[in-house]
């Protein structure tokens, strides 16, 4: 006797626009109009979030404030108000916790959630989609996209699809239909480098990947071949883990010339804290240790930390604990060819803990 396994059913909810939104939501004068929330570009300001009107320009997360505002002369500049982020993530988790209690948040603004079993007792999982935009339009006044699969990556992929307010069903008999013809950049973990080496190989799109063996890819790529393989075939096994903690937020750079001159590599450490601030703000989370990492013209490297008295997020602590550590450990005038500053977070103990390093990537941007 045959005994049927129950579907799993993934829904990934996105918000559009994140702190953009909030904001336009609170002032209804910016409502409409091209808005960044971040620094001022009369300073060395970067782009937390932007909204749909300013992206229209080209304007995203993690810009300079100063590049925004030549894309977009009559762009709208505010800072951000986190606690109120904060404050409306908290309104979204207990929304999501009306339908089921396994969530898993990415950030401020995201989040997993496993419906297989919910507590609407609805076994259609678009319809806890559409029960979800409808709660959080209601309670929040702001619009989410959500994608709705038999797994996370799939999930993901189809809040992705229709932004803003977007909802994207991919059933298991609709996966090969809606992978075949995306990009290979559409595939988790894909960054431009990778994406420039399979481009080199002749994938340009994901049925590409489909038409070789994972060996040939393995043979290319290493182990990071057969997992696209698995993933161009819309396999993933990874579960919606309820607590989900990342242990360190970091951003590193690679010069195109080694750098010998303290000012601009400074200038470098500069941008980075103001990356990593931004990222543990994203997320919600303060770190203790900063870190600097510098790696020399042959190749040595170098990595040094330092503890602070207490968890941070700040941008000005953490760019002036990096800078005291290059100026303490950099061997003056020897080439570098690459720094990166990090900060570690605080994990709580228990048996689901794990370590996670987050690379600052705009694709992570608010919506």
């Amino acid at each position: 006797m045959l005994v049927k396994t129950k579907q799993t059913k993934i829904i990934h909810v996105d918000m559009d626009a994140f702190y953009a939104s909030v904001e336009q939501r609170d002032n209804p004068e910016w409502r409409g109009k091209p808005l960044a929330v971040g620094g001022s570009p009369t300073g060395r300001g970067v782009v937390a979030a932007a909204s749909y009107e300013a992206r229209r320009y080209g304007v995203r997360s993690a810009m300079s404030a100063k590049r925004a505002l030549v894309l977009c002369p009559h762009l709208i500049f505010c800072r951000g108000n986190f606690q109120k982020y904060r404050d409306v993530s908290a309104q979204l988790q207990r929304i999501y916790r009306e339908v089921t209690d396994v969530v898993e948040p990415l950030a401020l603004d995201e989040a997993y959630l496993d419906v297989t079993t919910n507590k609407l007792g609805e076994p259609v999982a678009k319809k806890v989609a559409i029960y979800l935009k409808a709660r959080i339009r209601g309670q929040t006044g702001l619009t989410a996209s959500a994608g709705v699969a038999p797994n996370k990556f799939l999930a993901k992929l189809g809040s992705e699809h229709e932004k803003p307010n977007g909802l994207v069903v991919i059933p298991p008999d609709a996966v090969d239909k809606f992978l075949e013809p995306l990009p290979v950049e559409r595939l988790w973990g894909v960054g431009p480098a990778t994406a420039k080496r399979l481009r080199g190989l002749g994938f340009k799109k994901i049925i590409d990947l489909r038409r070789v063996t994972p060996e040939f890819l393995y043979s290319r790529l290493g182990k990071h071949g057969p997992f696209l393989w698995e993933l161009a075939h819309g396999r993933d096994t990874r579960l919606v883990r309820a607590s989900r903690v990342p242990k360190s937020r970091g951003a590193e750079t690679t010069f195109p010339k080694d750098l010998a001159d303290r000012g601009e590599i400074l200038k470098k450490i500069s941008e980075q804290a103001e990356r990593v601030a931004l990222g543990l703000i994203k997320k919600d989370l303060k770190g203790r240790q900063v870190q600097l990492k510098l790696r020399y013209s042959d190749f040595t490297t170098v990595t040094r930390q330092k503890s602070l008295e207490k968890e941070t997020q700040d941008l000005r602590e953490i760019r002036e604990t990096a800078e005291s550590l290059f100026d303490a450990h950099w061997e003056r005038g020897r080439p570098l060819r690459l720094v990166g500053v990090s900060v570690a977070v605080e994990m709580p103990r228990g048996p689901d803990s794990r370590q996670m390093i987050l690379d600052f990537d705009a694709s992570e941007s608010p919506g």
